[in-house]
């Protein structure tokens, strides 16, 4: 096997420092075009890779960043990634990606772990029993031993560092008033996240809408499902109720699963049962009828908090105060949903 050459190979080859041949192989000014030109070459012609390892030992980066999402499943959780890995990978940076399951004790196990293998910096949503818990230590003490982390989506005020996050209430509060000017006059809200900081959000929203519009707000209407509830049972208690005629679902599985539901009840959509859900999965856009859905444009939100967490990582002088980027949602319209009647003019 041909032997890998190195720096000093070519050095030795040139009659020149290591530090010449490093300055001619990134193109400085320091060193005449000709001797440039001549090493470039030779190292072209002789398959020269940089050591990245010793690299990365003098610059004490290990171009590494940690990417812990509470659940795999949710489409959200996939474009985000795809959004970081994409940044990431255009910086030089790999990343180490796990999943915690919703479990406060993985989540405390994989950061150990990944801080074994010297972390340059964590991006982070939180577990649903971290939430539950509120136990922040661990990410807190990875702060302290200056490892920069960034938490989008699910987050917490009480961790002082970057986040990302949309306007959840804002969100749902501009869902359920469209909902209402299509003519909704009794909306239930339908929520398997109620233990998250962002479902807490939505139903804030929900209600915001219905005091906007002078609507009683009918707890009974908001449906807080557990993960070890039946699903169907308990929504075909909901819609015993004929009077409601919309709904907001605050995930995407759940609104799967009451469009099924709401169509074996015999109700025709939209007519007489709009539905509107939060994530906008490309599953939703297929099914039948297609469900209207909140973007939260999770891709977009996984570039934006790489790009946050590069820029704190490489300046580390960087005494910015840490701050919270919020990004817009967008409403896709389908076919779960009626149109707004046009206003006519007076």
């Amino acid at each position: 096997m041909k032997k890998r050459i190195t720096l000093k190979d070519i050095a030795s080859t040139f009659g020149v420092s290591i530090a010449t041949v490093s300055k001619a192989l990134n193109d400085s000014f320091d060193i005449s075009t000709k001797t440039k030109e001549r090493i470039q070459e030779y190292a072209k012609a002789n398959h020269y890779k940089p050591n990245v390892a010793a690299l990365n030992l003098l610059s004490k980066k290990t171009k590494t960043i940690g990417v812990i999402i509470p659940n795999i499943m949710n489409s959200f959780f996939a474009k985000v990634f795809v959004g970081i890995e994409r940044i990431a990978s255009q910086n030089g940076y790999q990343l180490v990606s796990c999943i915690s399951n919703e479990s406060h004790e993985k989540e405390v196990k994989t950061i150990q772990l990944l801080k074994h293998g010297d972390l340059d910096g964590l991006i982070i949503s939180l577990a649903e029993e971290t939430e539950i818990k509120k136990d922040f230590n661990h990410l807190n003490n990875t702060l302290n031993e200056g490892v920069p982390i960034v938490m989008f989506d699910r987050i917490s005020e009480i961790v002082n560092c970057d986040k990302v996050v949309v306007n959840d209430l804002e969100s749902a509060f501009h869902a359920t008033e469209y909902l209402l000017n299509t003519g909704c006059k009794h909306i239930a809200l339908i929520s398997v996240i109620d233990n998250l900081s962002v479902g807490k959000l939505r139903v804030e929203g929900y209600k915001k809408a219905l005091e906007k519009y002078g609507l009683p707000i009918k707890e009974r209407l908001i449906v807080r499902l557990g993960h070890h509830e039946d699903f169907d049972t308990a929504m075909k208690i909901v819609l015993s109720d004929k009077s409601i005629d919309g709904l907001l679902c605050l995930e995407e599985s759940s609104a799967i699963n009451s469009l099924q539901l709401v169509k074996q009840m015999g109700y025709k959509i939209p007519e007489e049962m709009s539905i509107i859900c939060f994530t906008n999965g490309k599953l939703l856009q297929h099914l039948s009828p297609s469900i209207t859905a909140i973007s939260q444009h999770g891709k977009y939100i996984g570039e934006t908090t790489a790009r946050i967490l590069i820029d704190r990582i490489e300046n580390e002088k960087n005494n910015t105060p840490f701050s919270t980027k919020i990004i817009k949602t967008t409403l896709i319209e389908r076919e779960s949903t009626r149109l707004i009647p046009l206003q006519k003019e007076a």
